[in-house]
């Protein structure tokens, strides 16, 4: 069975060999200064995650130059906001304060043209549907809300992950919500193997003709986000900065696909 999703490629050797180079120039940077790592710097990378969903979009709808394109394919576009977020980090914790602050902000003055040219694609091409984005949000803050509720009165202790813990499990359910709406309400695909035969096996149940076959994919992710969120509880108080760092990879794994799922349902035909 594959495991990679359809569309996984490297990007040619001379734009691999740039990112790697960035990747480790900024990751050493890193290493040496060591910033801060703070609730409120990784919440900052919020944009900078949305920022790669945007451009990858771009990317699928063949509107960016070709001499940049490759950097925004799977995994490059990764590699790519990774970098530049990096550099952006490095550059805000050189002042003396205000490092979330201005890390955010640097990241919004790059989402935000990228999200108006996604937008403008869409509206240009007269397929613009913003009352699929709007569903998504509203399903995705009862899902997480009801979530995270649950999740603290079986697991008190979980508090202890304030924001960022509420943020992972935000994160999963905007990937499920936008996912189930993808596949059953708009006929779109689902790129993951083991994603899809969670999908595939739900639609085999006898109440896929009621609520079609991605609601087990949606539960599935709420679960599997409250249990690592729940296992991280102890990391965090222990270790607080492996643990904010660990909590933040856990939001960008499910923000990253779920942003991308919205402003492609947004926009695609």
């Amino acid at each position: 069975m594959a495991v990679l999703p359809e569309g996984f490629a490297l990007p040619p050797l001379p734009y691999l060999t740039v990112l790697v180079v960035g990747l480790v120039a900024v990751g050493t940077l890193l290493r040496r200064r060591r910033p801060l790592v703070t609730d409120a710097t990784i919440r900052a990378f919020v944009p900078w995650m949305v920022l790669g969903s945007a451009l990858h979009v771009l990317y699928v709808l063949g509107a960016l130059p070709s001499v940049v394109r490759p950097f925004a394919g799977t995994p490059a576009v990764y590699l790519s906001v990774a970098v530049v977020a990096g550099a952006a980090w490095l550059a805000a914790a050189a002042t003396d304060a205000g490092t979330a602050r201005r890390l955010r902000r640097v990241g919004l003055l790059f989402l935000l043209p990228a999200v108006a040219a996604v937008l403008a694609v869409g509206a240009g091409a007269g397929t613009l549907r913003l009352g699929y984005a709007l569903g998504i949000l509203v399903g995705t803050g009862v899902a997480a809300a009801g979530t995270w509720l649950l999740l603290r009165r079986l697991s008190p202790a979980v508090t202890v992950t304030g924001r960022l813990g509420i943020l992972a499990v935000g994160a999963h359910a905007l990937d499920g919500v936008s996912t189930a709406v993808g596949v059953d309400l708009l006929g779109f695909g689902e790129r993951t193997p083991l994603s899809r035969l969670v999908i595939e096996f739900g639609a085999s149940l006898p109440t896929a003709p009621a609520v079609g076959g991605a609601w087990l994919f949606v539960l599935v992710k709420l679960v599997v986000a409250a249990v690592v969120v729940a296992a991280l509880t102890e990391t965090v108080r222990e270790e607080p900065t492996t643990g904010r760092l660990l909590l933040g990879f856990v939001a960008a794994v499910g923000l990253g696909p779920g942003a991308h799922n919205v402003l492609l349902f947004t926009v695609a035909a």
